[in-house]
C-alpha cells in the first residue's frame, strides 16, 4: 500500500475533461469537509491519467500522479478558475497501444486495451475507500464503469455545455453564460460602428444551452443550435431584418459549435478523435459568416453586409468562477460528503428542479440531455421561445422537466 496517512477512511478526487471555472471550489469543499469529518483526501492528478499511470511501488516517484490534499493547499486554489489537479481526456477502458504506460505494455499490447483491472488495483494500493470524479458525461461514464466493477463512486457534474443528464446544472455553465453575454456586449460597439453582422461561435457539441440562454437574456438576436438543422437563407433574412430595425445597423447570432446547416454535418477542426471518440469541433462560425456575407445582398437591396466573426472558445472557459460557480460547487462537494457519511454511493449529486438532490449515477450513460425544441426553440424565428416563467426553475429550459431526455 502507498504511504497514505489513513484515518477514518480515504477519499479520492479527480477532475477530468475540459477545465471550467468552479472545479477548484468543488475540490476545496470536498477536502475541507472530509478532513473535518476525519478522512484523508487524495487528489488524483490529470483526471483518469494519474490513476492509470501510477506505479504500485513505494520507491516509485508518483508525485505526478497523486497528492494528499490539505486545507492549506485547497484554500490557496479554492477561489480560482481551472483545476490545480490538472485534467485529461484519458479513457482507461479504451487505451490505445501507444498510450499504455510503459510499465504496463508487456501485459497490455493490443491496439485498444481495457486497463480497468489496473485502475482498481491502483485505487486499492492508495487505500481509497470512496472516489469522487468531477466531470462531464465522458469522464463520468468511466465512473459508471468503476461503480459497476464495485468501486464506491459519488460523482459531481461539470461541463460548460450543461448537458450531463439527471441534473439542471453542471459546474461551469453559469460562468460560460455570463462571459458569453459580456463578450457579446463588448463586441457590439465594433459591429455597430461598421454596421455588420456579428457571428459568435460558442460551446455546445450536442446541446445548445450555451447559445440559448444568452440569446434569451438579450445578448443576441438569433441562435442556431445542434438540436435543429438550420436554413442559412432564413437566418440571413432574419438577421438582415434585425439589422435594418436596429438604429445602429447591426445584428447578432450565436452559433453553437455543433450546429449544422440543413442537410449538412458537423464541422470539425481536425479529423483526429480523442479517447471518447470525439473529433475537435471548430469552423461552423467561419462557414456561417461566409454564407451570410454571400447571401446578404438578396436581403439588402443588392448590397453586401460584412461580418465580424469571433470564436469565444477558451475566453469563456478560463478565469475565475462567477457567484453561482462558486456557490454550487461548494454545495455539490458537501452533498457528496453527506452521501459518503451515510455509506451511500453509486450516486450523482444534482440540482433538480431548483433543489439539491442526488440520482443514480447510471443516468449519465442511460439518457441524453438536449434542448426541448418543441417547447423552447422557435424554428421559424431561430431563437428561444417560452410561454410562461411561472414555476420554472432558475435556469428555465435546463430542467429535467423541460429538456428532452432521450432514453437509449
Amino acid at each position: 500500500m502507498a504511504n497514505v496517512n489513513k484515518t477514518k477512511g480515504v477519499i479520492g478526487i479527480l477532475t477530468g475533461g475540459g477545465d471550467v471555472p468552479g472545479l477548484n471550489p468543488a475540490i476545496r469543499a470536498v477536502t475541507i469537509r472530509a478532513i473535518r469529518e476525519g478522512y484523508t483526501v487524495i487528489g488524483l492528478r490529470r483526471g483518469w491519467a494519474g490513476v492509470t499511470e501510477l506505479i504500485r511501488d513505494p520507491k516509485a516517484d508518483n508525485t505526478y500522479n497523486y497528492q494528499e490534499l490539505t486545507e492549506e493547499v485547497v484554500n490557496k486554489a479554492g477561489r480560482t478558475g481551472g483545476t490545480f489537479l490538472h485534467s485529461s481526456r484519458t479513457r482507461p477502458s479504451h487505451m490505445r497501444k501507444n498510450d499504455v504506460p510503459e510499465h504496463l505494455r508487456d501485459a497490455y499490447n493490443n491496439e485498444v486495451n481495457d486497463l480497468t483491472p489496473e485502475i482498481i488495483k491502483n485505487l486499492e494500493y492508495l487505500g481509497i475507500d470512496y472516489l469522487i470524479p468531477i466531470g462531464g458525461d465522458d469522464t463520468l461514464s468511466y465512473g459508471v464503469r468503476l461503480y459497476q466493477e464495485g468501486v464506491k463512486v459519488v460523482a459531481i457534474p461539470k461541463t460548460m455545455d450543461n448537458d450531463v443528464p439527471g441534473t439542471d446544472y453542471c459546474i461551469g455553465f453559469s460562468t460560460c453564460v455570463t462571459r458569453t453575454i459580456q463578450m457579446t456586449n463588448s463586441l457590439r460597439t465594433s459591429a455597430g460602428s461598421h454596421e455588420r453582422f456579428l457571428v459568435l461561435e460558442v460551446f455546445g457539441r450536442y446541446a445548445g444551452f450555451t447559445a440559448m440562454l444568452p440569446t434569451m437574456a438579450g445578448a443576441a438576436n438569433r441562435c442556431v443550435i445542434p438540436e435543429y438543422q438550420f436554413d442559412v437563407d432564413l437566418l440571413t433574412s432574419l438577421l438582415a431584418d434585425d439589422r435594418y430595425k436596429n438604429p445602429s445597423r447591426y445584428s447578432v447570432v450565436l452559433v453553437s459549435e455543433g450546429a449544422t446547416f440543413a442537410g449538412g454535418e458537423m464541422v470539425f477542426k481536425e479529423a483526429e478523435k480523442d479517447a471518447y471518440g470525439h473529433a475537435k469541433l471548430g469552423g461552423i462560425g467561419d462557414m456561417v459568416s461566409a454564407k451570410l456575407k454571400e447571401i446578404s445582398p438578396k436581403y439588402n437591396h443588392g448590397k453586401t453586409i460584412n461580418v465580424i466573426n469571433q470564436k469565444l472558445g477558451y475566453l469563456v472557459r478560463g478565469g475565475d468562477p462567477d457567484a453561482i460557480d462558486s456557490i454550487v460547487p461548494m454545495a455539490y462537494g458537501n452533498l457528496a460528503l453527506d452521501l459518503i457519511l451515510n455509506n451511500i454511493h453509486g450516486r450523482l449529486v444534482v440540482l433538480k428542479n431548483g433543489r439539491y438532490d442526488n440520482v443514480p449515477i447510471t443516468v449519465v450513460t442511460s439518457t441524453k440531455k438536449l434542448v426541448n425544441i418543441k417547447e423552447f426553440y422557435n424554428t421559424e424565428r431561430l431563437r428561444p421561445q417560452y410561454k410562461s416563467f411561472e414555476m420554472k426553475p432558475l435556469m428555465i429550459m435546463t430542467s429535467n422537466r423541460s429538456t428532452a431526455c432521450l432514453f437509449l
